[in-house]
């Protein structure tokens, strides 16, 4: 139980470093919602992958095409993040 829920984490740690690498502008966050928003991301994109490829879930969540998912569902959640923010920025002005 310890290693998944540590291996949920790098997994998500790399998940939306990438993401934010991936996505431009700046973001302002920590390294802790870095975390947040790969763990988001590992969820949507497991969820999306199971609804497009309808694959089996038990197969566990450390294989090359669940880490590819997190990192492509952490940059759709980094995606409408910086969307939200960005307009609500903007209206504050």
């Amino acid at each position: 139980m310890l290693w998944t829920i540590l291996g949920l984490i790098i997994v998500g740690l790399i998940a939306g470093f990438i993401a934010r690498a991936v996505i431009p502008g700046k973001q302002s966050m920590g390294i802790l919602m870095t975390i947040v928003l790969g763990i988001v991301g590992s969820f949507v994109g497991g969820f999306l992958g199971f609804l497009i490829f309808g694959s089996d879930p038990m197969g566990g969540f450390l294989q090359p095409s669940g880490i590819l998912g997190s990192i492509i569902g952490a940059i759709i959640v980094l995606g409408i993040y910086v969307f939200a923010t960005r307009g609500r920025s903007a209206r504050a002005r």
